[in-house]
């Protein structure tokens, strides 16, 4: 009876132990801005997702710029980072995480004929040129985040430095316009959704682009670390397909009215303000999802340049675009 109840007892760790490998492996993803960042829509498309639910499932979460990001990679509360072209460098390089691998593309910013990001201001005030701004309160996401390496870059351009020559204040996206319309802030970056906003556009004007500060840019990564690839390898190959999947979905023309009427649910706004959403007045994004390797490597070189980070790095290293490759594979 003893063997009995002993072999039973076996079988039931056993069984328990199949069943917490066969559970879902859970994916994070972060996400700075509404519609702009695919993690924000990606769960309104599950339905596309083949994968979820069984090799994986997938929670989107939102940040109010990417170096938070960081942090969030390195206590494991976070699994796939959106991060700037700027902050991949922080991560790596000055938090140590040299295990960080850029997976794939998010978006481009500065792709000829495609959309590049504004700084702002007032169209009635009294900066007419970059070095106007000396003297002046100039606004930020983040401190090190993408839009804020390229103001600085443009900044210094013109002979200006921060804390030397203008403040920086850091501030939310959405807060942005009310800030600058009174008059708290003299500069401004504009991203999407929020720079086609009509009543920004009311007041104010584009002084520079990302482009003119720093060229095209790899803006956003997708990035994961190391060894959590190798042990869940299968697994984002799988989410990776599956989000592929979606992005093809949200970019196909004929799919714009719906993705459209998905981005008014998410941001309460009128489906008709998002005409320019996934046209080429829009960010690039690659339909295979692979990242300007180049590009990026020469933004990591940049931001180094600025004093964001200690060294610069091979970007291709720190890389690991086999899985992204393989997920597109499957859908030729």
């Amino acid at each position: 009876m003893r063997g009995k109840i002993g072999l039973a007892s076996i079988a039931l760790f056993l069984l328990s132990v199949s069943l917490a490998q066969a559970d879902p492996l859970q994916i994070r993803g972060a996400w700075v801005a509404p519609v702009a960042n695919w993690f924000s829509m990606w769960l309104q498309k599950k339905d596309l997702a083949h994968h979820f639910g069984q090799s994986y499932t997938f929670e989107a979460t939102h940040y109010a710029g990417t170096p938070p990001m960081i942090t969030a990679i390195a206590n494991n509360e976070l699994e796939i980072g959106d991060l700037a072209y700027s902050t991949l460098p922080i991560a790596i390089a000055n938090a140590g995480m040299e295990d960080v691998r850029v997976i794939a593309d998010e978006f481009q910013d500065g792709v000829p004929g495609y959309r590049d990001d504004e700084y702002e201001v007032l169209a009635a005030g009294p900066i007419k040129r970059v070095e106007d701004l000396k003297g002046k309160i100039v606004a930020t996401n983040a401190i090190g985040s993408g839009v804020d390496v390229a103001m600085r870059a443009m900044l210094r351009k013109h002979g200006l430095e921060a804390n030397r020559d203008y403040t920086i204040v850091e501030a939310p996206f959405p807060a942005m316009k009310a800030m600058l319309a009174e008059k708290k802030v003299d500069l401004i970056p504009t991203v999407l959704p929020f720079a086609l906003d009509p009543e920004l556009k009311k007041i104010a004007r584009p002084l520079f682009t990302v482009h003119d500060a720093i060229g095209v840019s790899q803006f956003i990564v997708w990035t994961a670390r190391k060894p959590f690839i190798d042990a869940h390898r299968a697994a984002l190959v799988d989410f990776l397909e599956d989000s592929m999947r979606i992005e093809r979905w949200y970019l196909d023309p004929k799919n714009h009215d719906a993705a459209a009427q998905i981005a008014s649910q998410l941001t309460k706004q009128p489906p008709e303000r998002f005409g320019w959403l996934f046209t080429k007045t829009d960010y690039y994004r690659d339909p295979k999802m692979v990242p300007n390797l180049d590009a990026l490597q020469k933004n990591v070189d940049m931001t180094k340049e600025l004093g964001f980070v200690k060294a610069s790095f091979d970007v291709k290293a720190h890389s690991d675009l086999s899985l992204i490759e393989e997920a597109a594979k499957r859908l030729q």
